[in-house]
């Protein structure tokens, strides 16, 4: 599978995947009350969402409909078991 970043957002294997109106609406759903969750949840989209596949996108999405303390919470929970999004989330947090 690649992923090739472009002005129209990006694309899996060629077809379009996430449109730039998308990614902007994403990126303003990640701008929170918590400057560390800012840092972390930026961080990820910059340098992650482009390797999301499609059901990690809705993970991702549905992870952003937690409030802001049990998202940080999830993130800084390293012992307890976390699906690949969660672990990427987690490489970006704040030690």
């Amino acid at each position: 599978m690649v992923n090739n970043k472009n002005h129209d957002g990006f694309e899996v294997g060629g077809q379009a995947f996430f449109g730039a109106a998308n990614l902007n609406r994403l990126r303003w759903r990640c701008r929170r009350g918590m400057l560390e969750l800012d840092m972390v949840l930026a961080c990820f989209l910059d340098e992650r969402v482009a390797q999301l596949t499609e059901p990690q996108l809705r993970e991702f999405e549905r992870l952003l409909d937690l409030e802001d303390q049990e998202l940080w919470l999830l993130i800084r929970d390293r012992a307890a078991a976390a699906s690949v999004v969660v672990q990427w989330l987690r490489e970006g947090s704040v030690s």
